[in-house]
């Protein structure tokens, strides 16, 4: 007898690197500031597109980006820029590669006045997961539209409130599986 296949969220159904990032890591609690930052950028970056181009994308990115290291990021010239817009293997969109340097340059601030960046987005849940109802699909919430304000205030952009909303829930800030699925938390 074959093995029963878990029930996961329809949008992880019909794609195994679509399945294989929801079982191991969408909407798993992360708590690393840089992996949250590297995260942020990411979705930033999905802005317009499909979550799986940026998926099939994520290696060229930490490649292009020097692994998402801030203090690297935040050094990179009009020249690095340039190269960038040549990299067939990320978005080449300067207003978003401008952006992730200019967010590094925030990160940064954030992290020199004493500010942990995953204490920040933490705080805007309580500290714990926000559990959804697992029936109703949302775009943005109070606390995505909150911490879009705060991010932006702190200069960061490419940090809307619907951008901020999935990344809540690709880091696990809010646990939106579906009610079937097995990765689904007890609220």
């Amino acid at each position: 007898m074959a093995p029963v296949a878990p029930s996961r969220c329809r949008w992880a159904q019909n794609d195994p690197l679509l399945a294989f990032y929801h079982d191991a890591e969408w909407g798993v609690p992360e708590h690393d500031p840089r992996a949250l930052w590297e995260k942020l950028m990411l979705d930033g970056f999905q802005a317009g597109l499909a979550w799986i181009t940026i998926l099939r994308k994520r290696d060229a990115f930490r490649l292009a980006f020097s692994g998402f290291d801030p203090e690297q990021v935040a050094d990179f010239d009009e020249a690095r820029v340039s190269s960038l817009l040549t990299d067939s293997g990320i978005v080449r969109s300067r207003a978003k590669i401008e952006a992730t340097i200019g967010n590094a340059r925030a990160y940064l601030a954030m992290s020199a006045s004493g500010e942990d960046f995953s204490q920040f987005a933490w705080g805007f849940v309580g500290g714990a997961p926000i559990i959804g109802d697992g029936h109703k699909a949302l775009v943005r919430s109070a606390a995505s539209e909150a911490l879009s304000v705060a991010l932006k205030k702190r200069g960061f952009k490419f940090v809307g409130p619907v951008i901020v909303y999935a990344w809540m829930q690709a880091c696990g800030l809010v646990d939106d599986h579906e009610a079937q699925c097995f990765r689904r938390q007890v609220a």
